[in-house]
């Protein structure tokens, strides 16, 4: 791990464990750079990344500040969402309208004659290809879908519907690459990839997307609550 991954990582920690009262600054970045025995351009690639994901904020001048309310979200940042949208770009790759599966009659609450987009898009983050999205959306909530919109954000297309998007139910799971995946991705086949399948869900419960994702560069940080019946759950 890079020193300043680890000092951000090692804020955060601190963060959390003073969340019930949080103070209001960080020490200053001298002071972090005494602390952690690295340069101050160090900490400052740290502090650039808390800023990022949202946890803290630098008034010139003042100090570190900590964002409140931040601790109320367990995810921290992905690979993803750590990046400025300048950053990432996308390529369709393949759009259609066709009828649903049995699956996906289930996640959208649509009949076997209801239609959906299907849309396979690449993501790519400062120009390298990292992921391979394949995606599907009601067709009659968002009839007008096109490449246009596949190539931008679908959470701000949605929201630009008048739609507000609640949460997101998200899987993993480690897997290869394979001789397709590869060549799109323009990477070697076999090497280690995340399978991210993810549900974007409305407030009142209505699916927006059903998306499976593979990812060849995917690292997340969470914070998770500790579970005393899952505990007990799992020594039974």
């Amino acid at each position: 791990m890079k020193k300043s991954e680890f000092i951000a990582q090692d804020l955060l920690s601190k963060i959390y464990q003073n969340s019930g009262s949080l103070p209001e600054k960080l020490p200053p970045e001298r002071q972090l750079a005494e602390e952690y025995g690295v340069s101050r351009f160090t900490v400052r690639k740290a502090l650039e990344k808390l800023v990022s994901i949202g946890a803290v904020h630098i008034v010139q001048g003042s100090g570190i500040y900590i964002n409140t309310g931040v601790s109320s979200n367990p995810l921290i940042y992905n690979s993803v969402t750590e990046k400025k949208f300048a950053e990432i770009s996308f390529k369709m790759l393949e759009l259609h309208k066709r009828r649903p599966d049995k699956e996906e009659q289930q996640v959208f609450g649509l009949c076997a004659d209801d239609f959906i987009w299907a849309f396979t898009r690449l993501r790519r983050i400062n120009l390298r290809n990292v992921q391979i999205e394949y995606s599907r959306m009601p067709a009659e909530v968002f009839a007008d879908l096109n490449q246009k919109t596949i190539e931008h954000s679908i959470q701000q297309y949605v929201l630009s519907k008048g739609y507000a998007i609640s949460h997101s139910l998200t899987r993993y799971q480690a897997v290869t690459i394979n001789k397709e995946q590869a060549q799109t991705l323009g990477c070697k086949k076999g090497i280690a990839a995340m399978h991210i399948t993810n549900r974007g869900i409305l407030q009142g419960g209505k699916v927006y997307a059903f998306s499976d994702i593979v990812d060849i560069d995917y690292s997340c940080t969470y914070v998770i609550p500790f579970n005393q019946d899952n505990l007990a759950f799992r020594q039974t």
